[in-house]
């Protein structure tokens, strides 16, 4: 396969699974920011999402006051063409990257993405108060999960489908990471709330960002702790959307594609192996979670790094 395919299905599904992600914490601030306590401000409600996809410089650069809105963060990270991380810049780098591997996707894949994009792209373009853009982000939602139930249900599993799992993989576990961290330290509670109504509520809104919270309660039957929040998105290889679930998953993708003899990839990945194994959610606790969460993200970067310079950039010398 050509580095430059494989490297448009590791986007395309990248991007799917950012725009997907972007859409859940949003929609999920914006049903908070609906149900929340009246002392709760904007600034509050709205700044840990600039945090969560890094937008946080940037939202600085473009709004020198340095005051957080909710519909200015709304607009940033939904439709600003200026954000490489908005909504309307992953589902178009998306389309672009499929319509380059349109022979090696579905038809089915192919159509279904492209109206999503057509549908998508008029929304984008006008003013969007919360209320309206919390149906774009179901919609959104709906329409990404639908276009990864046809890769499931039409695509033959070869090379093609390994690079495009390894993308959405890589991005999910990236976004798990970061929002737990954020999350984390922003709802550990008062003393005083613990077993509250709003403490309850609040850590729900973590797990139901990750569309995790009905699994949750199915699993965890005695309310919803911290140690087991992070059991939970960190170490349960049942649970989609889990650390240790997304590396299982990059390691099945990878033994599609095949790893390079003399490649980083393979060190890379037993590095995080290394990270997720043999540890226990009062262990991370005690080494500090956020401490641990940054060492699994810069070891997730190199990985993808690594990515970059075994499979997709071009060998000519190899070639030769």
């Amino acid at each position: 396969m050509l580095s430059r395919i494989a490297e448009s299905l590791y986007w395309l599904t990248r991007n799917l699974e950012r725009a997907d992600n972007t859409a859940r914490v949003l929609d999920i601030n914006v049903v908070y920011m609906l149900e929340a306590d009246e002392g709760a401000s904007e600034e509050m409600q709205w700044r840990p999402l600039l945090s969560i996809v890094g937008a946080d410089e940037l939202y600085e650069a473009l709004h020198p006051d340095g005051r957080v809105t909710v519909q200015k963060v709304i607009h940033l990270l939904t439709q600003d063409p200026r954000n490489p991380g908005s909504l309307l810049t992953s589902l178009k780098l998306a389309r672009e990257n499929a319509r380059v591997v349109r022979d090696r996707i579905s038809n089915e894949m192919w159509e279904a993405l492209n109206e999503f994009w057509l549908a998508v792209d008029k929304h984008l373009k006008t003013t969007l108060p919360p209320w309206r853009a919390a149906e774009l982000y179901a919609f959104v939602h709906r329409q990404v999960a639908t276009f990864f139930g046809l890769t499931q249900s039409t695509m033959m599993r070869g090379q093609a489908y390994g690079f495009m799992a390894l993308g959405s993989l890589q991005e999910r576990a990236d976004m798990t990471a970061r929002i737990l961290d954020v999350r984390y330290h922003l709802l550990l509670p008062d003393v005083r709330l613990v077993g509250s109504p709003l403490d309850y509520y609040q850590w729900g809104a973590l797990l139901k960002s990750l569309s995790g919270f009905e699994a949750y309660r199915r699993r965890y039957q005695g309310g919803i702790r911290p140690i087991d929040v992070v059991e939970f998105v960190v170490l349960d290889t049942d649970f989609p959307r889990s650390l240790a679930y997304s590396l299982d998953g990059i390691e099945r993708a990878l033994g599609r594609i095949g790893t390079l003899s003399q490649g980083a990839v393979p060190q890379r990945l037993a590095a995080l192996r290394r990270h997720l194994s043999g540890v226990t959610p009062q262990g991370i606790l005690d080494l500090g979670l956020h401490q641990y969460l940054d060492a699994f993200l810069g070891l997730l970067a190199d990985l993808g790094t690594a990515l970059q310079v075994d499979y997709f950039e071009a060998h000519l010398g190899d070639a030769q």
